[in-house]
């Protein structure tokens, strides 16, 4: 009764019929953790407590009026206690982390509570505890917020189980049955995430950091709090509702500046759905992204289009209507003013336009390079089961101070530079383009920028032009987009001393589908399948080993807008059924570790034989590392299909080719058939190669070759 009423402990789930042998398991968030478990999870338990507790005269006065089993870390003989009470039927409650977490997210798992569940066969039951990091009884540190009494929640997920891992050595066994412990963890961390809207998650987070706290800027040093963001979010918003109707795709083309996050805020505020528009994909492009989602109105910035010299481009788009964020501020009236300082502000939830967790949250439009482009209509329910994801599995929090320069009509970009710091009490600095390569790693230096994140082709330039000590205050940079090259990760490694965490996406998943973190890391692959998320691999004909992969879960979006039907969203389906996006690519998966082998579409028949054009790039790069190159497969009458290499190095041969081949053990077949220089690789304004301008370029070589 005292811990509802100080606390308002919310709890959500019910414990199931329980078997003889079972074990809790929570997140450990703060010292009233075990209170929590013992007052609200329904189970008589013996508490799993370590030595240096009991020895604690403190903890020994409450520990002694509950069930417990003293153990000790060092003595091989406790392992054996607790084997032995939980197949006499007792049920063990533990907290497999040891300790009370000081980053706010999952720690590492120790062994010990994994093997004793896989050993003793027993049934495990997930806590999540949510708010209790937020009290006086956690180990966080300033700036973490705390409340005397903040809100906390209990959720009770099903019963999950463990088997013994296969492995010859008891030593292995323990190492896996610990990583198969954390990844229950982290798929009930998923599970317990709230169901609510973008907006609704951003408020929440305003009232648990409060709206004085900074959280954005831009190029200039004028930081926009909390505070800030609420007030321009909703006065943009109510003057894009004054233009548009409820449910209508708008179309935004904006920079990355702190005005182009308030607007998508308050689009959202507003039930106004985001058509983010890539304004590096030329006039054509544009226009194509418009009809796809029936845009009839475009937010711009006149000094935009005037800085980046789009005003050719834009005058060429037909059919929607340009509104300037310039000739809003007359629309902006006295009685706004007033609805602004009266009620939006104070009480921004009585404004808000009621969304539902499923409704289209915003559209991102793919690149193209493999096609003809295609609206991807992502929820709030999609984006938020993201976001949950990424915290699942990596930690950061209000220490951190985010750096994008990735464009925010980018999947990666909208993720890393508006959802995930703003609702996770960050700071993030917008910054206009990525290709400015020398003006970045002053800027991460001077702004002593904690996170990172890019592709490979814009990190390899920035390490390049970076002093030494440029990125000194970085502790994580993610990489995604596109294959990270092994120059690349060394030239990071041996230059600044951080390792890159490669990760891999697709915006179809809102982005993140694996990633590579200091939890769980594996070379050579692109890290672990996101929790929550379902996966099967379909064999592809001619390649060995893996197959196609399809993933299924609560960020896959709920569907494309095609050309044949605009404006309808067609939902994911694949070989599986309904709900599953088939990706495209060729992976190898162990241990949910993702290896990726090649897209479908980038492998070529030669000769009967199926090739990946990453391997003849892969050879081309140990040929002329350095410099960039890029292959594409062209018709040819005697052999199906032959490769080109375009390369930027003018004196690569296929000699060189076929030497670097032999010396890493490679097939001939996986030496490009023609090497063709060019002053530039084509490239999309994502920093992908244009795959698509490749193949016209190969046709138009081979046609006259």
């Amino acid at each position: 009764m005292i811990l509802r009423l100080l606390y308002r402990v919310e709890v959500q789930g019910s414990v199931p019929a329980m078997p003889e042998r079972a074990i809790i398991i929570a997140n450990h968030q703060s010292f009233l953790d075990a209170f929590l478990i013992g007052c609200f999870v329904d189970v008589d338990a013996t508490w799993v407590v370590h030595r240096w507790a009991w020895d604690n005269r403190f903890f020994r006065l409450f520990l002694r009026h509950a069930p417990i089993v003293v153990i000790d870390s060092a003595s091989p003989m406790s392992m054996k206690t607790l084997v032995e009470a939980i197949e006499s039927g007792k049920r063990v409650a533990v907290f497999p982390e040891g300790r009370i977490t000081v980053t706010g997210s999952l720690m590492k798992v120790y062994e010990g509570a994994a093997f004793l569940a896989a050993r003793a066969g027993a049934a495990i039951l997930p806590v999540v505890i949510e708010g209790a990091t937020n009290s006086w009884f956690s180990r966080m540190q300033a700036p973490w917020p705390s409340r005397m009494f903040p809100k906390m929640r209990l959720t009770i997920l099903p019963l999950a189980r463990i088997e013994m891992p296969a492995a010859p050595r008891a030593r292995d066994r323990r190492r896996l049955a610990a990583e198969e412990l954390r990844r229950v963890m982290q798929d009930a961390q998923v599970a317990a995430r709230p169901r609510t809207t973008l907006y609704e998650e951003f408020l929440n987070a305003v009232d648990l950091h409060g709206r004085g706290r900074p959280v954005m800027s831009g190029m200039d040093y004028a930081e926009q709090t909390y505070g800030n963001v609420i007030k321009a979010s909703m006065a943009l918003g109510r003057l894009v509702g004054k233009l548009t109707a409820e449910g209508e795709y708008v179309g935004v083309l904006m920079p990355n500046v702190p005005a182009t996050s308030s607007l998508v805020l308050g689009m959202l505020a507003t039930r106004r759905v985001p058509a983010m528009l890539n304004y590096t994909s030329g006039s054509a492009g544009l226009q194509a992204a418009c009809e796809l989602a029936r845009v009839k109105t475009v937010i711009t910035s006149r000094a935009f289009i005037e800085k980046a010299k789009l005003g050719d481009v834009v005058a060429r788009i037909s059919g929607p209507k340009l509104i300037y964020l310039e000739d809003l501020r007359p629309m902006f009236g006295l009685a706004d003013k007033l609805w602004l300082i009266l009620r939006a502000m104070p009480f921004p939830r009585s404004v808000m336009v009621a969304s539902k967790p499923d409704d289209p949250a915003v559209v991102l439009f793919t690149s193209g390079s493999e096609g003809k482009p295609k609206g991807v209509v992502l929820s709030h329910a999609n984006l938020l089961a993201n976001y949950h994801q990424g915290r699942a599995i990596i930690e950061f929090s209000v220490r951190d101070k985010f750096f994008c320069a990735l464009p925010l009509f980018h999947s990666f970009g909208l993720m890393g530079g508006i959802f995930l710091p703003l609702l996770s009490g960050a700071k993030v600095i917008l910054y206009p383009s990525p290709l400015h390569y020398r003006v970045i790693p002053e800027m991460v230096y001077d702004r002593d920028c904690t996170i990172l994140f890019g592709t490979p082709t814009f990190l390899a330039n920035y390490a390049k032009a970076a002093h030494a000590y440029d990125f000194y205050s970085l502790r994580v940079v993610v990489s995604g987009a596109e294959k990270l090259n092994d120059e690349t990760r060394r030239l990071w490694t041996d230059k600044f001393g951080i390792r890159i965490m490669e990760g891999y996406g697709a915006t179809e998943c809102a982005p993140i589908i694996s990633l590579n973190t200091p939890l769980a890391w594996r070379a050579g692959t692109v890290g672990e399948i996101a929790p929550g998320l379902e996966w099967r691999l379909l064999p592809v004909a001619g390649i060995e080993g893996g197959g196609e992969l399809h993933v299924k879960g609560p960020n896959v979006m709920l569907g494309y807008l095609l050309h044949d039907q605009p404006g309808v969203i067609r939902p994911p389906e694949s070989q599986f059924g309904a709900g599953w996006y088939a990706t495209g690519d060729v992976v190898e998966i162990d241990r949910r570790f993702i290896a990726i082998k090649g897209r479908i579409k980038r492998f070529a028949k030669v000769a009967g034989e199926m090739v990946s054009l990453e391997v003849v790039e892969k050879v081309a790069q140990l040929a002329s590392p350095g410099r960039a190159h890029a292959a594409t497969a062209v018709p040819d009458g005697r052999r199906g299909e032959a490769i080109i290499l375009f390369t930027e190095d003018r004196l690569l041969s296929r000699e060189l080719l076929a030497a670097a081949a032999r010396d890493e053990g490679l097939p001939d077949f996986a030496v490009a058939r023609r090497v063709q220089t060019i002053e530039k690789i084509p490239l999309l304004g994502n920093g992908k190669c244009d795959y698509v301008r490749l193949r016209e370029m190969g046709l138009e070589f081979a046609s006259h070759a």
